[in-house]
């Protein structure tokens, strides 16, 4: 039986994800999330087998909370549910360790597939994404990508910024001290160049962080 978490910030999306998977023999849903930092708390409580995570979600995204949970859990095997079949996000995906990439349009036919895969240790890509990718190497685009200037816990930091969350906000959601925060905030501005929050806001869209 796998067991598997789900975590996308839209409600009725982790209904009609559940509703696809309880029709399924040997998977089980044990936990929801409606954020990226539940969805990692959630994952080192219940030790899900699959954690489905939709690349945008509020407080940590996706891909952030991929990247936790890799660390944190690492029996749990992470799905990624996009809506971007852009290969930055692809790559983004690989970079923090996920095992599969599957687009929402298409998770009517593919999610079942790559649960399947991923809980059995495989990787899965969703054939639209596939392709893309694959005209992206050939295109000679993946050296192209530059390295982010700001480490995985300052990217968290922006993202809180970019949702207007205070620095004592931030701190409980990071289980950090504020002057940590400060600190973070700090360097991001000196790394980035940047002078205030305004700027990091489009700093966040632009790096996908938040939605516009």
């Amino acid at each position: 039986m796998l067991h598997i978490l789900i975590a996308d910030d839209h409600g009725i999306v982790r209904s009609g994800i559940r509703m696809l998977i309880d029709r399924q023999p040997g998977m089980r849903v044990v936990a929801e999330a409606e954020d990226g930092i539940q969805a990692v708390e959630l994952a080192q409580s219940q030790r899900p087998d699959v954690a489905i995570l939709d690349v945008s979600m509020p407080r940590m995204t996706g891909l952030q909370a991929a990247r936790e949970i890799r660390s944190r859990a690492p029996d749990t095997s992470v799905l990624l549910l996009s809506m971007h079949d852009d290969e930055r996000y692809f790559f983004d995906a690989v970079d923090v360790g996920a095992a599969g990439y599957v687009l929402k349009r298409s998770a009517d036919t593919d999610l079942i597939d790559a649960i399947q895969a991923v809980g059995r240790g495989e990787q899965f890509v969703s054939p639209v994404t596939e392709r893309a990718v694959i005209k992206e190497w050939l295109d000679g685009a993946r050296e192209d990508r530059l390295e982010d200037p700001l480490t995985p816990r300052e990217l968290d930091v922006v993202k809180l910024i970019a949702e207007a969350y205070t620095n004592k906000q931030i701190a409980g959601a990071l289980h950090v001290s504020e002057k940590t925060v400060e600190s973070h905030r700090a360097n991001v501005l000196s790394k980035l160049g940047m002078r205030d929050r305004v700027e990091l806001v489009r700093y966040a869209i632009r790096r996908g962080l938040v939605e516009p």
